[in-house]
């Protein structure tokens, strides 16, 4: 099932939608990612994929027999892969499939962009080097990485419950904090509001309990990979994380973006993967060859920061940040799915992998304000003169992601956009 495949991403595609041509579309018929939409005048969610400024209703156009996504991406790879490769038939320039397929079409602009599918699950992984390094120097300066970092994928239990999609703004969270110099703890509104961009992976075929998933088989199991902001209250972190890790600092709010990017279309920037010279191979189960010659993905991530008076102003926001995922992760895609079922933990379609805040090595490419700050130890100067060290009230944090590659049209992610607001104190 190879040729399909390679022929949805010929880089000489071209679509009838014009918008998707454009040299700077996220959403080119080259990607084709998959979502969710909801059109104002009705209440019920429709599997679509973007392409260009449009959504395509998968429904309508034939493609698909109901709107269940997570049936969807459980689907085995090589019927995945036919069922993109009809999409990009039916889109391309000169399709006999045009008429069909137009009157599926609804503009990005007046629908409702949703939680790409139901997650059932979610775990949050730590895969970000430079960023457990930077983290690790505020506490253990000498021993910045504890022993296991650099041998097992270290990762915790989030909360599914309050994942929610772009766009959509959450309180401030309460929580107990306790200062250096206070006798007790006390419960106030967190003053060390923190983003973490990140990557989130959908897992689309499951696997059943007491079944590892091997590395050869892994990314078999992986549906796509979207953009994902863990909100983080470090005031709140710092007092509870030991020795069990985040709790109530992490489970407030967590933003996903709308669009899967699937693994197919990701496919052209792959790059090789391997550890710096020094450090210890992973273990069998971790280690492959497929894995080191194909297993880092080339993704270009940026984090925006839009404060109430920048809005108000009409101004888009300054970018903080710059980073790249296969700069920044220590471990891969098809790691993490194996070290997740190595006791036997069964996956199911819809459940959720966060990377971990992917953090770059230098510092302006920090991932977090914790790190851009140094722990809210120095102001961050934004370009209509205000100042941050964590978010304020009214703030949005927006992160985008794309990939680029000479001779390879563009392939974005959309944004992946949230809003504080004030904590809430009821009706």
């Amino acid at each position: 099932m190879a040729a399909p495949l390679l022929d949805a991403n010929d880089p000489a595609l071209e679509s009838w939608v014009e918008s998707a041509n454009a040299a700077s579309s996220d959403f080119p018929i080259q990607n084709l990612p998959f979502g969710r939409f909801r059109r104002q005048d009705d209440s019920a969610w429709c599997i679509g994929v973007a392409i260009g400024d449009q959504v395509l209703d998968l429904r309508r156009a034939g493609l698909v027999e109901n709107h269940d996504i997570n049936r969807l991406i459980r689907l085995k790879p090589e019927t995945r892969q036919a069922l993109r490769q009809a999409i990009s038939e039916g889109l391309r320039t000169g399709s006999a499939q045009r008429e069909k397929f137009e009157a599926a079409l609804v503009p990005q602009s007046v629908v409702m962009l949703g939680v790409p599918c139901d997650i059932h699950d979610y775990t949050d992984f730590y895969v970000g080097i430079h960023h457990a390094t930077a983290i690790g120097k505020q506490f253990r300066p000498d021993n910045p990485l504890l022993p296991n970092y650099k041998w097992v994928p270290i990762g915790y239990h989030g909360r599914a419950s309050t994942i929610v999609a772009s766009g959509t703004g959450f309180h401030r969270p309460l929580g107990q904090t306790k200062a250096p110099d206070a006798q007790e703890p006390a419960v106030n509104p967190s003053a060390r509001l923190d983003l973490e961009l990140e990557l989130g992976i959908i897992i689309g075929r499951p696997n059943a309990q007491g079944v590892p998933i091997s590395i050869a088989q892994a990314e078999e199991h992986v549906f796509g990979i979207t953009l994902f902001n863990d909100w983080s209250a470090r005031d709140i972190q710092a007092w509870e994380y030991q020795p069990l890790g985040p709790f109530l600092s992490k489970s407030f709010a967590s933003t996903i973006s709308p669009w899967m990017v699937t693994l197919d279309a990701l496919e052209p920037f792959r790059k090789s993967w391997s550890r710096p010279e020094g450090d210890p191979r992973p273990l069998p189960y971790l280690d492959s060859k497929a894995n080191s010659d194909r297993g880092a993905i080339d993704i270009q991530l940026e984090v925006w920061l839009q404060t109430p008076r920048m809005a108000a102003a009409g101004h888009a926001g300054d970018v903080i940040s710059r980073s790249n995922f296969a700069e920044a992760a220590y471990w891969t895609v098809a790691q993490l799915v194996a070290h997740h079922t190595l006791n036997g933990c069964a996956l199911q379609s819809g459940d959720l992998f966060g990377s971990g805040t992917l953090s770059g090595p230098r510092p302006e490419q920090a991932g977090s304000l914790t790190e851009l700050t140094l722990g809210g130890k120095q102001q961050i100067a934004l370009s209509n003169g205000e100042l941050r060290t964590f978010l304020q009230d009214g703030d949005s944090i927006i992160l985008k992601g794309f990939c680029e590659r000479p001779g390879f049209r563009r392939i974005g992610f959309g944004e992946c956009r949230g809003t504080v607001l004030p904590v809430y104190r009821g009706t």
